[in-house]
C-alpha cells in the first residue's frame, strides 16, 4: 500500500492533539511525583513523632521554661494535635531570625508559636488556615501613651524602639520607622523590662502580645489594639506542596474552633480585647 502524505486538515489534527496530550501528560507527571513523595501525615503517624519547630520565646504563644519543658497557646494545640495522630511532639529550638531555614533544614512538620503570615515566608512554606487575626501596634509605658500612637508620632530620631531581632517586628520598624532609633535586643522574654526601666521607649509587636504584656506589667500599655497599625494574621507554617498534611491540619483545626477546644485553649492564656 502506498503512503499517503497527510493532507493539511490531518497534520492540523496531529498538532491539536499533542497540544491537548501535552498538559495531560505534565498532570499526569505531577500526580506521579505527588504520589511518590510521603506526606507528612503519613511520616508522623508511621513515626509516633510530631517535630515542631518553636523559638519558645513569645508568650503568650510558645515558651521554654527554666525546667526545659515548652508551654503556651500553640504548645497546648500542637499537643492536641499530636494526640489525634496517636503521635508525641519532638520540639526542635529555632530563632526568629532562622525560622525559616531551620524549619526546611531540620525537616520540622510544623513551625509554630505565634508565627505571623508573611509573602516572604510564604515562598518557602505553606499556612494553615489563620488562627487568629492580629496586627502591629506600639507597647509603651502608659505615662507615654498620648506620645506614641500614630507612625507619625513614631518615626522620630527622639523615639527609641526596641525590638527582637529577625523577626516582622523588626522588619515593620525597618519599613515604616526609619528614622526612629532602633535597638535590637538579644532576650524576648525580659526585652519588655527594658521599656519598664526606660531603656526604650516603644515596642512594635503583635497586639496579642501586647495586651498580655500589659497584664504583666502594670507600668506598660498596648495603644489602640483594636485599631493596628499594621493588619497582620497568625497560622502555622507547613511544608510546601503537601496538601494532605496541610488538609489535616486544616480539618482538625476547624472542629477545634467549632467543639469549643481551641476557644478553651485559648482563654487560658490570651489576655481579653477591649
Amino acid at each position: 500500500m502506498a503512503f499517503r502524505a497527510p493532507i493539511r486538515g490531518d497534520a492540523m489534527s496531529n498538532e491539536r492533539i499533542k497540544m491537548m496530550i501535552k498538559p495531560g501528560a505534565v498532570a499526569l507527571l505531577l500526580l506521579a511525583g505527588s504520589a511518590s513523595a510521603q506526606s507528612h501525615l503519613d511520616r508522623v503517624m508511621q513515626s509516633k513523632t510530631l517535630t515542631v519547630c518553636t523559638t519558645g520565646d513569645y508568650k503568650p504563644y510558645t515558651y521554654l521554661r527554666p525546667d526545659g519543658g515548652y508551654e503556651g497557646i500553640d504548645i497546648s494545640l500542637a499537643q492536641s494535635l499530636a494526640k489525634t495522630l496517636g503521635a508525641e511532639v519532638k520540639w526542635v529550638a529555632t530563632t526568629w531570625k532562622t525560622l525559616t531555614a531551620d524549619f526546611t533544614g531540620k525537616q520540622c512538620d510544623i513551625a509554630l508559636g505565634g508565627v505571623s503570615v508573611t509573602l516572604k515566608r510564604q515562598q518557602t512554606a505553606w499556612f494553615a488556615s489563620p488562627l487568629d487575626s492580629d496586627g502591629k501596634i506600639p507597647l509603651v509605658r502608659c505615662a507615654d501613651k498620648n506620645k506614641y500612637r500614630t507612625i507619625k508620632q513614631l518615626n522620630k530620631p527622639a523615639v527609641r524602639l526596641i525590638e527582637p531581632a529577625g523577626g516582622t517586628n523588626e522588619a515593620f520598624a525597618h519599613a515604616f520607622l526609619p528614622q526612629a532609633k532602633l535597638t535590637l535586643f538579644h532576650d524576648n522574654v525580659t526585652i519588655f523590662q527594658q521599656l519598664v526601666d526606660k531603656k526604650a521607649d516603644v515596642m512594635i509587636t503583635d497586639a496579642s502580645e501586647a495586651l498580655y504584656q500589659q497584664k504583666r506589667y502594670p507600668q506598660l500599655c498596648a495603644i489602640n489594639a483594636e485599631k493596628p497599625l499594621q493588619y497582620g494574621e497568625k497560622a502555622w507554617m507547613l511544608p510546601r506542596d503537601d496538601i494532605s498534611w496541610k488538609m489535616y491540619v486544616d480539618q482538625w483545626l476547624h472542629l477545634g474552633q467549632a467543639n469549643g477546644e481551641y476557644q478553651q485553649i485559648v482563654g487560658q492564656w490570651l489576655a481579653t480585647k477591649g
